[in-house]
């Protein structure tokens, strides 16, 4: 372009700029546009101060789920209602003034800092973020500006055919961006689904986890189906198919499907339940922190979690500890030396362990239930003797007593006089005199 043309057209966008500042419909759709703006304002703050849960922010930990998602949609409470009053101003514009680009202009912009707002508020993962704003700005441009179908009419004319299968490269771009869209929509509303049923008291345990797994399952079928139907495929020529399909899925995935119905049954047959200690029938042993559709989670007292298959609590043997009672009795071993006043010690015994904190004494307890001491059996080099006593929770982790009980007992029976024996042996030298032999020979 040469010099000459282009003065000659920043002249005429010049020209252009003027003739619209010297229009008077110009400067009402400015004033029309503010005004939106201030009245938008003011409603907003109004309602934010009849309805308090909109103002303040609430605190993550101590409040449901939807409470903090009105305080998350009260930050789009401005933004639309200005779309909404400028929206009214269009058609206004355009009956009253005959024109009404710069209230379009406006409307379109208003919309698309609507989009980073739900994007900023609401999108947590980075990726999908992302994707949002460099795909899905450029598309919702493209829209309100009347220009995506032409954009589409290019990227179908981009195509791949195989065999009986026409592959546009709009059909793979709508598919990669709706699918993910649908996907992290599905996860989102799962998490905040079975966080809200969770927190519903009136229900017990059992029906809340049961109602929780009701909903992922259905919200996951819901986004398949959409996907589906965002990829085209007729959902109708699909059921015989399918019918086939499911036969072969049913052998394949047999392991699948018997641990979910297994957690279905471990819910409402009412044998296990968060903070249960489940000792496994091959000794491995864990707190139930999680019940998943396939897998509860154990976590063991030294960090680990062990993922046991649902099957496993329905086709084998487990302990559960503490069900039904948190309390748990215990005993701890120990031995004195044969010259002891046994009677003395088992009191003093008694004393000691009854003092710890965590052991379970007292006059209002029946006396099976206080601490007891006795003789086992009579060992090599000591009269071996048993304390047993009650606790609340596992003898493990935070709750390990057994250690304290043992130090307790060796400072005790070393204050009083008490020793704790060690292997003795007595060796005995027999002399015998031999008669001499001299042999066959002198």
């Amino acid at each position: 372009m040469s010099p000459e043309q282009l003065q000659s057209l920043i002249t005429s966008y010049g020209q252009q700029i003027l003739n619209v500042l010297d229009k008077q419909e110009t400067y009402i759709q400015l004033g029309m546009i503010l005004a939106v703006y201030a009245v938008a304002y003011i409603i907003n703050n109004q309602l934010r101060r009849y309805f308090s849960f909109l103002g303040k922010a609430p605190d993550p930990a101590s409040t449901p789920p939807h409470r903090t998602l009105l305080f998350k949609l009260g930050h789009l409470l401005f933004p639309l209602l200005a779309i909404l009053l400028l929206r009214m101003s269009v058609d206004l514009g355009q009956t009253a003034l005959r024109e009404g680009w710069l209230l379009e202009t406006a409307l379109t912009i208003a919309l698309l800092l609507l989009f980073n707002s739900v994007i900023t508020n609401f999108v947590k993962n980075r990726i999908a973020a992302r994707l949002l704003r460099f795909v899905g700005f450029p598309i919702l441009f493209l829209h309100l500006t009347g220009l995506l179908d032409h954009v589409i009419l290019v990227l179908e004319s981009i195509s791949i055919t195989v065999g009986n299968i026409n592959v546009t490269a709009y059909g793979v771009l709508r598919v990669t961006l709706f699918g993910t869209l649908l996907f992290w929509m599905g996860r989102a509303s799962n998490s905040t689904g079975k966080d809200l049923i969770r927190r519903q008291e009136q229900l017990d345990f059992r029906t809340r986890e049961l109602a929780a797994k009701i909903f992922e399952v259905a919200v996951y079928v819901v986004v398949f189906l959409l996907l589906l139907q965002v990829m085209g495929i007729n959902l109708t020529a699909l059921a015989v198919l399918g019918g086939a399909i499911g036969v072969g899925l049913g052998f394949g995935l047999q392991s699948i499907a018997s641990n979910f119905i297994s957690g279905v049954i471990i819910l409402l047959d009412n044998s296990l339940s968060l903070g249960d200690y489940i000792e496994m029938e091959d000794g491995k042993t864990g707190t139930v922190r999680e019940l998943n559709l396939r897998s509860t989670t154990l976590e063991t007292y030294d960090g680990k979690d062990i993922m046991v298959p649902n099957e496993k609590f329905i086709s084998s043997t487990f302990i559960n500890w503490t069900h039904k009672n948190k309390q748990q009795r215990y005993r701890v071993d120990f031995s004195v030396a044969y010259h002891s006043d046994i009677r003395k010690l088992v009191e003093i015994i008694k004393e000691t362990v009854a003092a710890h904190p965590q052991v379970m004494s007292g006059d209002k307890l029946p006396i099976e239930e206080r601490p007891d001491c006795e003789i086992d059996s009579f060992g090599d080099s000591g009269v071996n003797m048993f304390v047993e006593f009650w606790m609340e929770g596992i003898d493990d982790g935070k709750n390990r007593v057994g250690g304290d009980l043992l130090l307790s007992i060796f400072e005790a029976m070393r204050e009083n006089g008490f020793e704790i024996p060690f292997p003795q042996r007595e060796v005995r030298i027999i002399q015998e005199t031999q008669p001499h032999n001299p042999g066959p020979f002198k």
